[in-house]
This record gives C-alpha cells, sequence and structure tokens, in this order.
C-alpha cells in the first residue's frame, strides 16, 4: 500500500480540492501518513496568486525535495495554480519535483498518476468537478467547491489567466455532497468558489446562489452555511435577501471592497463607487445581526495619501466587523502591473500598519457591544477545561474565536450556548449556560 501526505497551499478552494483528492486516493488503497519522511508520495497543492504565495509554494516543493536525499522512493508532484501558471517554465527548470499537474480535477490527476503520465496540463484550465467520492475532515466544519474560475476584471488579479472561465456545479451534486458532510458530523458547511455571486451563470443562465442556498437549507439537521466571496459590483439585492431569510445561512458577508477612494477603485476596474457600496452595506446591516467582512489593499498604483485619507475615513465611517488588510503586489499580466504611479514598499507598509491600527480599535468597540449577549457556539478544540469556539460571526483560520470553561466534558464539533462576559480586540471571553 503506497503510504501520501498532502501539503495544502492557498486558499480554502484548494482544501476542498484536497479534500476530494484525498478521498479518491484512500478509496484506491493509498495510505495517508502524517510523517513526510515515510511517503511514496507527497503532494503539494501549490497557489499562484501573489508573489509571497509564490515564493512560498517553491520553497515548500525545495523543502520537501530535500527528503529525497533520504527516501529514494519520495516522489514529490506539485499540483495546482502556481503550476498552471508556469507550467512549461517548471517543466524545464524544476528538476525536484516528480510530477507537474496544473489545475484539473482530482480525479484525472489520480488516473494520470496511475497510468504513468506524471506531468499533465489542459489547453484551458478545468476546476470544477462532481464529487463521488471525498474525505472527511478531522473539522466542525468543511469547505464545499460550488464553483471556480472568474472573468470578473479587476487590474490586480491574475487568477482569470490561470483559473479559467467561471464553471459551476449542479446544484444537485452540491447538494449531494452537503448531505453527505452533515450526516457524518459536520456543522458548518462553507461555500466557496472564486466568486460566489458568479455561482450558476454559465450553467443555469443567471445568478443561481438563492437557489442553491435555498435547497440545502433543506437538508435535516442542525448545521450552518456560511457564504464567502461576494464580489460587491454583483451582490444583488435577492443575494442579500436571501441570506437574511435562509434559516441555516449565517448572516455573515463576506464582501472584498477592496479600497474607499473611487480613483482608485475606477483604476481597480470597480463599478460601483463608494456611494454605491455605502447603499449596498445599509441593505446588508438592515438586519441587526448581519456581520460584515471585508478585503482591503493599500498601495495600489497612483494611490496619494489623499487616497489613502479617503480609504481610513471609508472604514472609519463603515466600521466593518472584520478586516483584512493586504499590500499591493505586482503581478505580470495584470493591468495594474504596468500603470504609472506605482507606491514605493516602505510607504505601502507603514499604510497597511496604519490602516490595521485603525480596525484593531475598532473591532475592540464591536467586540465590547457583545459582552452580556448569549450566544451560540460551535465548539472546535479543548485544552484542560478551556474549550475554543467560534460564533457564526467569525469564519475558521481568518476570523476570531470565542474562548469558555466548562467542568463537564463537551462534545467537540457539537453546538453550546454561551454567555459573553469579556472582549478583547478580535476574541471574547465567555461562560457556558447550558452546564
Amino acid at each position: 500500500m503506497k503510504k501520501f501526505n498532502i501539503v495544502r497551499l492557498g486558499c480554502p478552494k484548494n482544501d476542498a480540492d484536497m479534500d476530494i483528492f484525498r478521498g479518491i486516493l484512500e478509496k484506491n488503497n493509498y495510505s495517508y501518513e502524517e510523517d513526510a519522511k515515510k511517503c511514496d508520495y507527497i503532494f503539494i497543492d501549490t497557489c499562484g496568486f501573489i508573489e509571497s504565495a509564490k515564493e512560498e509554494s517553491i520553497n515548500t516543493i525545495l523543502g520537501y525535495a530535500e527528503l529525497k536525499k533520504t527516501n529514494k522512493n519520495l516522489k514529490i508532484i506539485a499540483i495546482g495554480c502556481l503550476i498552471e501558471r508556469y507550467f512549461e517554465n517548471f517543466k524545464k527548470e524544476l528538476k525536484e519535483a516528480d510530477g507537474l499537474f496544473g489545475v484539473v480535477p482530482p480525479q484525472v490527476i489520480f488516473d494520470k498518476i496511475n497510468n504513468g503520465n506524471m506531468f499533465f496540463k489542459l489547453p484551458e484550465p478545468m476546476d470544477v468537478y462532481e464529487c463521488n467520492e471525498r474525505y472527511i475532515p478531522n473539522t466542525s466544519y468543511a469547505y464545499v467547491k460550488i464553483g471556480d474560475g472568474c472573468n470578473r476584471n479587476c487590474a490586480f488579479c491574475s487568477i482569470p489567466s490561470f483559473k479559467g472561465a467561471p464553471m459551476s456545479r449542479s446544484i444537485e451534486d452540491i447538494k449531494k455532497e452537503v448531505e453527505f458532510l452533515v450526516k457524518n458530523g459536520k456543522k458548518e458547511i462553507i461555500l466557496v468558489s472564486q466568486d460566489n455571486t458568479l455561482y450558476g451563470i454559465n450553467l443555469y443562465k443567471k445568478q443561481a446562489l438563492p437557489d442553491l442556498l435555498k435547497e440545502l437549507n433543506s437538508i435535516e439537521g442542525e448545521f450552518w452555511i456560511r457564504v464567502m466571496y461576494l464580489h460587491p459590483d454583483f451582490l444583488t439585492d435577492e443575494i442579500i435577501e436571501t441570506i437574511h431569510n435562509t434559516p441555516k445561512v449565517v448572516k455573515y458577508f463576506d464582501v472584498p471592497m477592496q479600497h474607499g477612494s473611487d480613483k482608485i477603485l475606477n483604476r481597480m476596474g470597480r463599478i460601483k463607487k463608494t456611494k454605491d457600496l455605502f447603499k449596498m452595506i445599509e441593505k446588508i446591516r438592515k438586519n441587526p445581526n448581519a456581520v460584515l467582512r471585508t478585503s482591503i489593499v493599500v498601495g495600489f498604483p497612483g494611490e496619494t495619501n489623499e487616497d489613502f485619507e479617503k480609504l481610513l475615513n471609508f472604514v472609519n465611517k463603515i466600521e466593518f466587523d472584520k478586516l483584512g488588510g493586504f499590500a499591493y503586489s505586482p503581478e505580470e499580466n495584470t493591468e495594474a502591473f504596468t500603470m504609472d504611479g506605482q507606491v514605493d514598499e516602505k510607504i505601502k507598509e507603514k499604510r497597511l500598519e496604519e490602516l490595521m491600527m485603525l480596525q484593531k480599535d475598532i473591532s475592540e468597540e464591536i467586540m465590547i457591544k457583545h459582552i452580556g449577549k448569549n450566544m451560540k457556539v460551535l465548539i472546535e478544540e479543548k485544552t484542560d477545561n478551556v474549550y475554543v469556539g467560534r460564533t457564526f460571526m467569525d469564519a475558521p483560520e481568518i476570523d476570531g474565536n470565542i474562548i469558555f470553561k466548562c467542568n463537564k466534558t463537551l462534545k467537540i464539533g457539537n453546538f453550546i450556548n454561551v454567555k459573553i462576559n469579556n472582549a478583547y480586540e478580535y476574541d471574547l471571553e465567555g461562560e457556558v449556560l447550558d452546564e
């Protein structure tokens, strides 16, 4: 029996892909091995989004290749976005890798390896597939990829060049996967794609995310549905209302707005300007329980001190519940790569630090308002009699946690009611109400 390990880099879409891939391997008598030194195969799912992610992927490949000095049978297989983007270059130069696969379905990767073909890239990337087998992660949640690919015109983003056109899985196939996960104890289903507002465009000729959410809501059991990646330019009233009014869908809006200066939004290729974003936010926050997360890029070409001040005022006025900040990374084959007005790296760093300090203060004020509330918490882990969990307000891996003590043993992966009695900058503390 061949032993394998999977190294997951990049975004949750890679996690969804690799859960499928692991399921296929294990169905075919491959055995997962935690100790990479004992493996026959190490699969590295790469990220090709920005320079730091590319460097991490390459360094990871080179690092694991060192194990071949003591394990002559080990094969290093690099797959995914970075390989899709630079396949021919890597095929010539990355001799440390024993196999390279671009953006292709997990089943195709397995079939090619099984037939001795260790280097494969389709003429066009293919990033959606039916789910026939999948690994059940040892977490309270699971990522489910509902589609992938992108045709948006964001000037800073290279993803359309190596992910291909947007494609969607069928509602029936997604529902079958979610039913399987819920049946096997998953309490949170996180829907991911490059842009979830694109869901259904190629398959149903409309934005079909509302139809999908209503169908998944009909699945029996107590679980959350979380929707990630909602492009603000295409976030419709119908999608907002469906999230508000569908009981199992948490009121969590992940909307990457990227900036607060109309000039920079225009240079980024965004359609909505700040006045439109304010109107959209008003609709989201019509539900007092709604949580709003965003991503912001500082140092985009042409960003002046005045533009940055507009951004800070925008963030200060909206008071996002959650905010991820990033310094602009120039990427080849994007419109922004050759734009004038490139911003100095030190200025980017200073602006990013200032943005995140502002958000820290905003977050602290928001968190304090939760003291005294009773909240439903999904239990994630335990150390001694201290538990760590999440409320609906927090997506795993990127947002905060809630910490609470309990003298009796609670089951990891279950829901519990907790009263909030303390707050920090990004996390909460509480006590169990059901004890």
